[in-house]
């Protein structure tokens, strides 16, 4: 990686950063999943150096508490992304499997942080690759400096994730992968990326202390709260498989909570939110018993095929529902309070699971 060297601030991880709203880079122009993000190299400098200022030594630590849930949340939303696929349907795309940002894509001081703290600059760097994607099995690293595609310089600067995606779009309209051309420790490397089927839910954090998850129709996020709250990988992925399951089915549309939602989405994503918009409801229509109780069913298979042990599930609601009950605003369970039907349909999934294993039928429900 280029750029100056920087003395780290005390207590600072050299670690994944994300602070983006998608997981992955689309084949079409947009970016479906995205946000997995940042991942800058951190690296020292000359102890001679004068060092970071107080106001950037704590943005600097926010970015960072930032990428350990980001980190977190990604990996245990890749299987599901890309093993749900088939399940996805219309909701799936080809997706080149990482994310990319430079020092543009952190607002205000953050960019600034992102610049002095990492050496990010004007040119686009992989900030995440989604385990399992065809990105990850070309080789390409957190890190990597993005010089081409097929030979074309991509862009720098402050519009260049945008510009980078069109790109990327024209390219993988007419083939299947992308032949790239990256920077790695100053040295040009030639990787060729296959696209990756996947559900093109965008992953994104919640910067809020509220236990809650939200869906839109587009996106799955899930609050700092929510992901404190989880004890393992397989109760993070019961919250994310069971909103990925509400945007398949249509809910938020038919609900009409799209708009509400997408708006609490849109405030919560970025780094310093509003969080006066979760003031009583936020808006937000409670779901219909049964509504809940469909996507808790499919969000089990989703959890499954994704190679989750799904037994616990059920304890899991329970424990939720116990600690934030309804009375709980912009808690999970005021926005999802019928719980004894919940549980019921998770039962038979879990059930229903079991028994297609047993028999090695397909997991599909």
């Amino acid at each position: 990686m280029t750029g100056h060297l920087r003395q780290r601030p005390a207590g600072f991880r050299t670690t994944a950063l994300g602070i983006t709203a998608a997981l992955l880079l689309s084949a079409c122009a947009t970016q479906a999943p995205r946000q997995p993000s940042a991942t800058p190299r951190v690296t020292e400098r000359p102890v001679e150096a004068p060092a970071l200022s107080p106001q950037m030594s704590a943005a600097a630590d926010t970015l960072t508490k930032m990428a350990a849930l980001q980190e977190r949340l990604y990996k245990v939303a890749a299987p599901l992304l890309i093993h749900n696929a088939e399940l996805c349907k219309g909701q799936a795309r080809n997706l080149l499997g990482f994310t990319a940002k430079n020092r543009w894509s952190y607002p205000g001081e953050y960019n600034e942080a992102a610049h002095v703290a990492f050496g990010m600059d004007e040119r686009l760097q992989v900030t995440d690759v989604l385990a399992g994607s065809g990105a990850a099995r070309a080789g390409l690293q957190e890190g990597d400096v993005l010089l081409a595609a097929a030979g074309k310089p991509l862009p720098a600067g402050e519009h260049a994730l945008s510009q980078a995606g069109a790109m990327f779009g024209k390219i993988l309209a007419s083939q299947a992968s992308l032949p790239m051309t990256i920077e790695r420790r100053r040295s040009e490397r030639q990787l060729t990326i296959p696209v990756t089927r996947a559900c093109a839910f965008a992953i994104e954090l919640g910067n809020a202390d509220n236990v809650n998850a939200y869906g839109d129709g587009s996106r799955v996020l899930v609050t700092r709260g929510m992901i404190n709250f989880t004890r393992d990988d397989d109760e993070l992925a019961f919250v994310l498989a069971k909103t990925m399951a509400h945007n398949m089915l249509g809910h938020p549309s038919s609900q009409r909570n799209s708009a509400t939602i997408g708006s609490i989405i849109d405030n919560l994503k970025s780094i310093t939110p509003d969080t006066s918009m979760l003031i009583g409801s936020g808006g937000i229509k409670a779901m219909p018993a049964d509504a809940d109780a469909a996507a808790d069913r499919l969000g089990i298979y989703l959890a499954a095929r994704a190679g989750y042990d799904v037994k616990d599930a059920p304890a899991f609601w329970n424990r939720l529902a116990e600690s934030y009950p309804p009375s709980v605003l912009n808690g999970y369970t005021a926005n999802h309070p019928a719980l004894p039907q919940r549980l019921s349909a998770v039962e038979k999934a879990i059930a229903d699971v079991k028994a297609k294993r047993a028999a090695k039928k397909p997991l599909v429900p």
